[in-house]
This record gives structure tokens, sequence and C-alpha cells, in this order.
């Protein structure tokens, strides 16, 4: 039975090669290693998970007492959090951009619990527009710089997988390794992309 504080919430919801040993080794450049064991699709597995935890109560001792939920700022309240991964629920109002962002050092991934999120993704040559619905997940590699916001109510009503109730907005976001700085950009005038500053922090999606 789902949380009674999120009653109005629904939820929809590699090739391994090998080579001879006689075989000449490949004469290409090495990976670097990635700052963390967990993969992207662990870090979904996980959002996906924990997501289920919320909507079955397991953390209404962290959620906004009586269900009130925030109307004008996003909220958001750390769920899990070791040396390896940091978890969060956030809860998105109207308007309320998180402006072109990367994660620095850390792999993301989240999972939309209710309503829609819009996010602009730069491709290296242009922003792209998707539009993620409740059970809808997304993965964030190094390098990955976006901008989060939730989505029109006629955006998200309509969305590709359809969505929850849209108040709350929530959506649950794992980090490996946990946050600790964040830059931030502006595209410019001819099309590229510039970093403005970074910041050190540990808060999710840019400045709550």
């Amino acid at each position: 039975m789902h949380s009674p504080v999120l009653s109005s919430v629904v939820r929809r919801s590699a090739r391994d090669t090998s080579a001879a040993a006689a075989d000449p080794i490949p004469d290409r450049p090495i990976a670097p290693a990635l700052p963390t064991r967990l993969r992207p699709a662990d870090l979904l597995r996980l959002t996906d998970e924990t997501g289920e935890d919320v909507l079955a109560g397991r953390y209404d001792h962290l959620l906004p007492a009586d269900g009130a939920w925030p109307a004008v700022d996003r909220w958001a309240t750390r769920l899990v959090s070791d040396d390896e991964v940091d978890v969060w629920l956030i809860s998105w109002t109207p308007d309320k951009s998180t402006k072109l962002h990367d994660h620095a050092g850390s792999l993301g991934a989240l999972t939309v619990l209710s309503g829609g999120l819009a996010e602009y993704r730069w491709n290296g040559t242009e922003l792209r527009h998707r539009v993620l619905s409740a059970g809808d997940q997304a993965a964030f590699p190094i390098g990955w710089v976006h901008d989060v916001v939730r989505a029109p109510d006629r955006i998200a009503v309509s969305g590709p997988s359809g969505t929850g109730p849209l108040d709350p907005t929530l959506s649950v976001h794992a980090y490996s390794p946990p946050l600790t700085a964040m830059s931030y950009y502006e595209v410019t005038g001819h099309g590229s992309l510039r970093r403005t500053h970074t910041v050190l922090t540990d808060q999710p999606e840019g400045d709550l």
C-alpha cells in the first residue's frame, strides 16, 4: 500500500568480448578509470528502488509535515548517504530552473515519481529538449550539461509516458561519488558553450 502522505502520487511504472592470447594488444589509448565503481545502470536501479520505498512510506519521516509540499521553491531531502553515493528526493515547483550545469566528477541518474520534468541538454552543438514523465529515467555521465525544470502542466499531462498527479512533482536522484561541486554554463551568441563559474556544493541539481 502506498504511503498516506503520497497517496496522490501514481507510480508507473554489454556484450563481453575476449581476444585470443596470440592476438596483439590493440594500439589505442586506455580510457581513464571512472571515479566510482558504480555504473549508470546501478544508479538507475538505485533511484528506481528508492522511489518505490518513498511511495511505500519508508521515508515519510523525512517528508514535509502533513503533506504540505512547498509551492514556491524547490525542496529536497537526502534519503541515503555514504562515501559512495548520495540519493535525494526533490520536489519541483513551476518556473524554477536549475540553470545549465554539470555535476563535476560525479555520475548521476534520476527517476521521476510524479508529474513531469523538462530537460534541456547540451549535445555539443545545441540544446536538446525532452520531457521526462512519471516512471521515466535518465542517467548523467561525466560531462553532462543540462538544465532541469518542472514541465509545464499542459506538456506534462500529454507526455509520452503519461504522468501521475502534477502536485507534488517528485523525482529521486542519485550521485556517485557524492556531489562536491558543480559548474555553470551559458550558450554564447556563436553557438558554443561557455563556463561561467564553479561552486563547491553537495546540493542536488543546482541551488535550492
